[in-house]
This record gives C-alpha cells, sequence and structure tokens, in this order.
C-alpha cells in the first residue's frame, strides 16, 4: 500500500495513470500527451509498474503500456474504508463536529468577563448500581479515576477529598499519551462543600488556564435516589466568575461531562456488586 501511495503521489505519474486509464499507449505517445521528455516519462512508467499499477509488454519497436485497476481497486477500497469509519453516525468525528458548532458559538457570545456567569446545565443518568457503589464512585480518586473524563482523554493526577472543605485536584492527557510526554490537556482545582454520605454531593470545581488564571468557576450538585433497578443521578452546573478564556472550556461541558456520565454507566455495569476501593492522590 505504502508503495502504491508512493507512486500515485506524484503529479506527473498521476498523469500518466489517468491517461493510461483511457486505453494502453505507448511511451513516445503518453510523452507527447504528458507534455514530457521520453526519458522522464519512461522513469515514470517504471516506478509506476514497480508499484504494480502498470504493466508493459514490447511490440516491435515500441513498449506498451497498460494499467492494472485491481491495485487501484484495492486502494479505492481501503480509502472508502476510511472514510466510513470517519463518517460514522455518533462516532469521534461527530463528536469533533458537534463540539466545534458549540466552540464557535461560545467564543462569539464571550465578549468580556462574566458573559457565562449563571448558565446552567443538567444531567441525569440512571446507573445499575445502588447509591452506595454509585458514592463510592463520585467520591474515591482510584474509582472516580476511571470514569471522570471525556472519551478521548484519561486522568493523569487525581485529589478528591470527600468532607466539607476538601481538596479537589484533576489533571487529565490525552488518552494516547502513554508516557505522558505531550503537554497537559487540563487541569481544574476545586473544594467539596456538601456531603450527604449515599444522598447528596456538592463541590465547586475551576478550570486552570495555562497562566495559572481561573477560566471559571462551576458549583456542581449531585443528588442520588434509589431506584428498583439501581441508582438515579441528577447532576447540576452552574457557571460563575466566568472569563473571556472560559469559552472553550464551556463549549465542552455538555459533551464532555455527558461522555464522563457515560463512561461511569459503563463502569457500574461491568462490576455492579463491588469495586478496588483502594484510594489513591494519583492515578497514571
Amino acid at each position: 500500500m505504502d508503495a502504491l501511495l508512493g507512486a500515485l503521489a506524484d503529479p506527473a505519474r498521476l498523469r500518466l495513470v489517468r491517461l493510461l486509464a483511457e486505453r494502453p499507449r505507448p511511451v513516445g505517445v503518453l510523452a507527447q500527451l504528458a507534455g514530457a521528455r521520453q526519458p522522464q516519462t519512461t522513469k515514470h512508467l517504471q516506478t509506476l509498474e514497480r508499484a504494480g499499477i502498470v504493466t508493459s509488454q514490447r511490440t516491435g519497436q515500441r513498449r506498451i503500456y497498460a494499467l492494472q485497476a485491481a491495485p487501484l481497486r484495492v486502494l479505492a477500497a481501503e480509502l472508502n474504508r476510511l472514510a466510513d469509519t470517519a463518517d460514522q453516525a455518533g462516532g469521534p468525528r461527530a463528536t469533533y463536529d458537534r463540539y466545534g458548532l458549540s466552540l464557535r458559538a461560545e467564543r462569539f457570545a464571550a465578549e468580556g468577563p462574566g458573559w457565562a456567569d449563571g448558565r446552567l446545565f443538567g444531567f441525569h443518568r440512571s446507573l445499575p448500581g445502588r447509591p452506595e457503589l454509585v458514592w463510592r464512585h463520585l467520591t474515591e480518586a482510584s474509582l472516580l479515576a476511571r470514569w471522570w473524563t471525556p472519551d478521548d482523554l484519561r486522568v493523569s493526577e487525581l485529589v478528591f477529598e470527600a468532607r466539607p472543605g476538601g481538596r479537589i485536584v484533576q489533571e487529565y492527557r490525552d488518552a494516547e499519551d502513554a508516557d505522558g510526554s505531550a503537554p497537559v490537556a487540563g487541569r481544574a482545582a476545586g473544594v467539596v462543600e456538601d456531603v450527604r454520605h449515599g444522598e447528596r454531593l456538592g463541590y465547586r470545581l475551576s478550570p486552570v488556564l495555562p497562566d495559572g488564571r481561573i477560566a471559571f468557576t462551576a458549583h456542581v450538585a449531585l443528588g442520588l435516589r434509589p431506584t428498583a433497578a439501581g441508582t438515579d443521578l441528577d447532576v447540576h452546573w452552574r457557571i460563575a466568575d466566568s472569563t473571556v478564556d472560559s469559552a472553550d472550556f464551556i463549549a465542552g461541558i455538555e459533551i464532555g461531562f455527558g461522555q464522563s456520565l457515560d463512561k461511569l454507566v459503563a463502569a457500574l455495569a461491568a462490576d455492579p456488586h463491588g469495586t478496588d476501593s483502594t484510594d489513591t492522590r494519583s492515578a497514571q
């Protein structure tokens, strides 16, 4: 495949392929039609032949070249597969496009300090676990680290002290940045404000800009209610202290935290009876 793509990447060779798609032609004619010298044309044809794209045979004093359709069909199938993967409904590209629309809208709206203050975001999930188990996933760092990021990120550092006045530190990186050599994708800090075990959790959390300033403060309230099938979770965000630079973060709240909650549902479904409760202050 690499040889095929390399051979077709040259505009002069691609022009020859187009000419040969019409009918087999001799070198001299191909050179004339392509507006090139015959030695150069011969070299290009030899490259195409080594890649399996054309074949040739000598007839008297002439060498006739013909196009091989099979390799092009293989390439076309691979390109179609890649395009289908990128365009799959609800896939990463669809999320990227959705975030792009939100990003442009929020940047347009961010005219000055306080522009997003009072904005509300609400989330609801029916979770496959009893409130006690859900509570652990909401408050224990080792369990939080499994779900508290969007799909394309991973937790690289996490502190969550589940008591009034307790610290929150969240750092996250790209999910594929295995060795941590790429820049940090984001960092947030906050304080736990309200704790009622198994029922209610409240905290404020502020994304930190690269220069150390706070982008905005999210006041987050989580409520748990037992159901016959598990637990209903309701989450409410209220935005305060928004800066102009907070637009990129606020644009991602609905998508990003929604993805996080979907990961929470999956984590609980995978082990609804219990998980490792060992607490840690750093999740790699």
